[in-house]
């Protein structure tokens, strides 16, 4: 089989897969922060869920790696998923993936290091999410061969909505303290 797309198909769909699930993990740390739903959510719970998205994530973007290695339409070499700007198709938009899925994959490896690395350390690479989303999102819009239909660009802008969206609830609606009481004579 000369023409055979199923790699080709692979590729685009767990890259898109790996969005998904990169936003879902997303919103699921804002979820665990602002706490939008009070207490009907268990910390744990959602803890487990936001960390067991990432890693389907790093999953599929493993498979989007492999499958475009594979596939015979895009000639995407082996240094190309490692090395920012090795790709020889759309160099930097590549690039931007490739830095975002090697910072995701550190941020998701500080779930094991947060004993060594300390809490507060844990929590600044933790803001580096941002950028991985930045990144994930230029990368796909930019080198990927659906963003021209609008259900793919309506898929971006809505993560990006989303996750915009969350991130105002976490900043604006954070629960103050109550003011302490004070007590009046009659």
């Amino acid at each position: 089989m000369k023409n055979d797309p199923t790699f080709w198909l692979l590729a685009r769909a767990s890259g898109l897969t790996a969005y998904g699930l990169l936003t879902a993990s997303v919103l699921a740390g804002l979820v665990l922060k602002s706490r939008p739903f009070g207490r009907a959510l268990k910390p744990g719970s959602v803890t487990d869920m936001h960390r067991f998205l990432a890693l389907l994530g790093l999953g599929m973007l493993g498979l989007h790696g492999v499958t475009l290695v594979l596939d015979r339409t895009v000639h995407m070499p082996l240094s190309g998923l490692f090395v920012p700007g090795a790709s020889p198709y759309r160099t930097a938009a590549v690039a931007a993936g490739v830095v975002g899925a090697e910072l995701m994959t550190l941020i998701y490896l500080s779930f094991l290091l947060r004993p060594w690395i300390g809490g507060r350390n844990w929590r600044r690479l933790h803001w580096a999410t941002y950028l991985v989303f930045l990144l994930a999102t230029v990368h796909g819009f930019a080198s990927g061969t659906d963003s021209t239909q609008p259900w793919a660009r309506d898929l971006y802008l809505g993560a990006v909505g989303a996750v915009a969206f969350a991130t105002a609830w976490r900043a604006l609606g954070r629960p103050t303290r109550p003011a302490p009481a004070i007590e009046r004579s009659t």
